[in-house]
């Protein structure tokens, strides 16, 4: 197996993601509330690439829900903004919801090239590289970044994929994976050291949002993978409850692998 990850969103043009499986990683907090919302029990999300795109596709799509952020804030007039702890079974169950962030949608959007494709953040990580080990096909990790850069967080849960799918069985990685894969070791025997590195975080810190951070600096274990299908994410076959979401004090982590 092959893996390789886009550590910033300037390489999703040059992929090639033919025949590939990938997986869509953008920890604050598009996937991880993506991850959430399927948890949740939503129907799918669409994921769009503006709010002027989610208003139209909403006008076709009577009952959906309209969600997303940019510069971390909610849109206007949206009935969901990013915070993974908004999408709970008492709003989004059996729902639609079209969702468009600052980056992470745009992932999405890029992994549609792939041969299959699904989302991944810290809460399900574990799942996420089980998944990409049973496709039997080599694998592209797509971290969504933070305006075109690298974002610290992405790539840690980039790096633990890549590590688990090691643990598997031979896997043949890029540099960019190697790098990840390190950098994943590194932080997976604390994730909450993340929210000092991290410069997304300390935004969302400065912005009071430290129970978001909380749910998403975590392994919540959660079993479910949603998976992109004709231009949605869709909730996979099992999902762990959303309930470990809300927990600011998560299971143990995991010993760093060496």
């Amino acid at each position: 197996m092959r893996v390789h990850v886009a550590l910033t969103p300037g390489e999703f043009p040059a992929l090639g993601l033919a025949g590939r499986a990938a997986l869509v990683i953008d920890v604050l907090r598009a996937t991880t509330s993506v991850v959430a919302a399927c948890a949740a029990g939503c129907r799918q999300v669409i994921p769009v690439p503006s709010a002027d795109a989610a208003r139209e596709q909403a006008a076709r799509l009577p009952g959906a829900l309209l969600a997303g952020e940019r510069g971390g804030d909610p849109i206007a007039g949206f009935d969901l903004g990013n915070s993974p702890l908004e999408f709970t079974p008492e709003r989004v169950a059996d729902r639609t919801i079209i969702l468009t962030t600052t980056n992470g949608t745009a992932a999405m959007l890029a992994a549609g090239g792939a041969e299959v494709a699904a989302v991944a953040a810290l809460t399900n990580v574990e799942a996420a590289a089980r998944w990409a080990a049973e496709q039997g096909r080599d694998v592209t990790l797509l971290c969504s970044g933070e305006t075109g850069r690298l974002s610290l967080e992405d790539s840690v849960c980039a790096g633990i994929v890549v590590d688990r799918l090691a643990a598997e069985g031979p896997v043949d990685c890029t540099d960019a994976a190697t790098t990840a894969r390190r950098v994943g070791q590194y932080y997976a025997a604390d994730l909450t050291r993340l929210a000092a590195d991290s410069s997304w975080a300390r935004k969302l810190t400065r912005a009071g949002r430290d129970a978001d951070l909380a749910a998403c600096l975590a392994f919540a274990g959660l079993s479910m993978v949603p998976r992109l299908a004709g231009g949605a994410v869709v909730p996979g076959p099992s999902a762990g409850g959303p309930a470990a979401l809300a927990a600011v004090d998560g299971p143990a982590l995991p010993e760093a692998r060496r």
